[in-house]
């Protein structure tokens, strides 16, 4: 607990992904009280144009109500 799935253009360096997967990291230990070894990150990169029907049509608009942070686009 937990596995994290994070979508995003594939203008994100590798550098910011590794920033990106230690904030989250220790963010959920601080809060949570888990062990980070139970934490797990996927990072996947999906290009601009296809962000519509690949994510926002099957990740975001079916869930949106669910969604503690929606998008405001």
């Amino acid at each position: 607990m937990p596995h994290i799935t994070i979508k995003t253009y594939p203008d994100v360096t590798e550098a910011q992904k590794q920033e990106l997967t230690k904030a989250i990291i220790d963010n959920i230990v601080s809060i949570t009280g888990k062990n980070d070894a139970a934490i797990s990150i996927d990072i996947i990169e999906v290009p601009q144009e296809e962000w519509m029907d690949k994510v926002y049509d099957i990740d975001i608009k079916p869930d949106i109500e669910r969604l503690y942070k929606k998008p405001g686009y």
